[in-house]
């Protein structure tokens, strides 16, 4: 970002309100979307390495990107200016922290709760549901599409039991006078229920196959009979993130971007998770079938690669075997060296910022705080000061730098209130 373009930002940031809550997020070591946008340094080489990505689903190829350096050294940071700039380009979002507690990546089904739960669209609305509802009335209206149902939207990806929940989301329940609501056979229309129960299972809540027969035959879904209604494997799930990646660019949005923080927990699990999470990974690095719209981005420690180097891919477990006396079957943990496999996967880098970045960077962050707190700082003093005081602070994390800075400042503004 230039001179030019940080001025301009800084002066439509909507008042001292938004910029003092840049401030106090940054005194907390957290981001705000206004501070990532104002505070961002290096973002000419991370504008290139995720454009590159946008351009390789323009031609309908698969992406992915992988963010990766040392703690503290801006992967979070360099994310969330990621995310900034996918909503500007009109991508649906989801950001996700792992966690091989909360959110373990070996199990996808919980990756896939988290990912819906954190979706952003780039137009403001916060609710699938309705973005896919008023987008199949629409497109349903269309002269064009009169032979044509709900279910021809819908990808071939998706699995079958959320293909039914996609369709019977768009549709309306079957008329029951109320007379007859009383009979027995009518025991299970519970019109009120249904909207939650869909929205429910959609976002990957256990809701039993059994209630939602019951709404997809009063939402009139005819193929709900077709196929099982219950996602076996943690594959289905990330089929239907890829699934709804292309749903996405059929409604009108770019693709769904989804933003994985704290990759390194990957390698942090015993082995069967490992080999599990690692399938999947090279599933989305070099994926099967055509993934349109999808766009992964992870973000990894350097460990991580050094872990996965290290992996003993030859390692087996002994499956024993009681029947008739045969001999235990060796069984490989790893189907493949992962780490030869993704020697060309898309890695950007991050380094240490210079002294030169630094400076530019100090700058900004005097011209936000100044901003914040309508005070003018002598700003080729406070630069001096504030480089001097950095030059003490080699081998300190970034976020704790600018912790310190803002500290720095908040002494020098409160100096000039009481002078």
């Amino acid at each position: 970002m230039d001179d030019f373009d940080f001025d301009t930002l800084l002066k439509n940031a909507g008042g001292n309100f938004e910029l003092r809550r840049v401030v106090e997020r940054l005194r907390e070591g957290l981001f705000d979307p206004l501070g990532v946008r104002l505070l961002t340094t290096g973002e000419t080489k991370l504008n290139k390495v995720f454009d590159k990505g946008v351009k390789a689903l323009d031609r309908d190829k698969p992406s992915h990107l992988c963010i990766c350096g040392a703690y503290g050294q801006g992967k979070s940071h360099s994310l969330n200016y990621i995310k900034q700039r996918a909503l500007d380009q009109n991508f649906v979002i989801s950001y996700v922290n792992l966690d091989p507690r909360q959110v373990p990546f070996h199990d996808f089904k919980d990756v896939y709760r988290a990912v819906m739960a954190a979706m952003e669209f780039p137009n403001g609305q916060n609710s699938f549901v309705t973005v896919w509802k008023t987008f199949v009335n629409k497109w349903l209206a269309m002269p064009e599409n009169k032979k044509k149902t709900c279910s021809d939207l819908i990808p071939e990806e998706i699995p079958h039991r959320f293909k039914a929940i996609l369709t019977a989301m768009a549709q309306k329940n079957i008329s029951i006078p109320p007379e007859k609501r009383k009979l027995r056979k009518h025991d299970r229309f519970k019109p009120r229920e249904f909207s939650w129960i869909l929205k429910n299972a959609l976002m990957g809540k256990n809701i039993p196959a059994w209630r939602l027969r019951s709404v997809f035959y009063y939402r009139q879904v005819s193929f709900y009979k077709e196929n099982s209604l219950v996602c076996k494997n943690q594959d289905q799930y990330l089929a239907m993130v890829q699934g709804m990646a292309k749903l996405f660019q059929k409604i009108g949005f770019k693709g769904w971007l989804v933003l994985f923080d704290e990759g390194e927990s990957i390698a942090q699990t015993r082995i069967t998770s490992r080999s599990k999470s690692y399938k999947l990974l090279n599933k989305i690095f070099y994926p099967e079938i055509k993934t349109n719209g999808f766009y992964p981005v992870f973000a990894f420690t350097n460990e991580f690669f050094t872990c996965l180097a290290d992996e003993a891919y030859d390692r087996v477990r002994i499956k024993k075997n009681s029947k008739n006396g045969t001999p235990p079957i060796k069984i490989p943990y790893f189907n493949k060296n992962y780490s030869k496999a993704w020697e060309n996967i898309n890695i950007h880098k991050l380094h240490d910022l210079s002294s030169t970045e630094w400076e530019t960077l100090i700058h900004k962050l005097i011209a936000v705080h100044a901003g914040a707190y309508k005070w003018k700082p002598t700003v080729a003093l406070m630069q001096r000061q504030m480089n001097l005081e950095l030059s003490k602070l080699s081998g300190v994390e970034a976020r704790l730098k600018l912790k310190f800075l803002v500290n720095q400042l908040d002494l020098e503004q409160q100096k000039k209130v009481n002078a």
